[in-house]
């Protein structure tokens, strides 16, 4: 099964992809950006696309709000990954050997506590976690540091010098699982959590009128986000993820919210994710 994903081999996507379908014959389809991410997907040249909707520090990624409103993609699946940032570098090499630090701009800002106490080492942002690790172990680099995630170490034969190094330990990033529209070998009887959009009119009420919609039929509505209709200035759309228990209670839901919308579309219903516990 070929998977996309936006980044390169290595890089959170890939071992989102990995957890999500448990690494069982896949094959990562890397890819500059969410874009190209979704249009591979699209006109299946991948099977299924993998994408960061939102992280449990720096908020929703929102420009991948508007790749949902494809109507060529459905929601097929989700998994909460956990952010496990390291300080990568080749074998033979110690913490005194290292004089630059290269990685994203983000993570770097992640493990700035770390950071702090190695005033002497350079900062040098880079596009990717993953392309850092892989920079660091193709040029055999002796006196630089990567920061990046578990698997980079293993794929390019890097030391974990120093585990889990960013500041905020609890970080998890929320990616969801793209499929074709048409393509039903991901269908299943087993959903209970749906993602949607709905978009209502300037009047009193009518937010409310669709969230009591959800409270009739007993959804729990897990996330609600605004974003901007670019053609329509100041007026907002709103992305909504919400589980259910009974599916005809889900559905009786949703087309009463629909009653009370100007427009809504169900991107898709899925599993929620459930972490496991050892």
């Amino acid at each position: 099964m070929k998977i996309a994903i936006q980044g390169i081999a290595g890089c959170f996507h890939h071992i989102a992809a990995n957890d999500y379908f448990t690494a069982a014959n896949i094959e990562i389809m890397e890819c500059p950006n969410f874009k190209v991410t979704a249009a591979q997907v699209i006109a299946g040249q991948a099977d299924a696309g993998v994408m960061a909707i939102e992280n449990s520090i720096a908020g929703s990624i929102l420009p991948n709000y508007d790749i949902l409103q494809n109507e060529g993609l459905k929601v097929v699946g989700e998994i909460n990954s956990r952010i496990r940032q390291n300080l990568l570098v080749m074998p033979d090499v110690y913490l005194e050997d290292i004089r630059e630090v290269q990685s994203h701009p983000m993570a770097l800002l992640q493990c700035a506590d770390f950071l702090d106490n190695y005033p002497q080492w350079k900062q040098v942002s880079t596009q990717d976690t993953a392309f850092s690790a892989r920079h660091v172990a193709q040029k055999k680099l002796r006196n630089t540091a990567a920061i990046a995630g578990d698997l980079p170490a293993d794929l390019w034969g890097l030391k974990v010098i120093a585990p889990e190094i960013n500041t905020i330990k609890n970080n998890y990033t929320r990616f969801l699982v793209l499929a074709r529209a048409d393509d039903s070998r991901f269908d299943s009887d087993l959903v209970n959590k749906a993602s949607l959009y709905f978009k209502v009119s300037h009047t009193q009420g009518s937010l409310n009128k669709v969230l009591k919609s959800m409270e009739l039929y007993e959804m729990n509505m897990t996330k609600l986000q605004s974003y901007p209709i670019p053609s329509d200035p100041f007026r907002y759309m709103f992305h909504l993820d919400m589980e259910f228990a009974n599916t005809e209670h889900y559905q009786a839901a949703i087309a009463l919210m629909a009653h009370h919308s100007e427009e809504l579309r169900v991107y898709g219903e899925y599993k929620k994710f459930v972490e496991q516990t050892n």
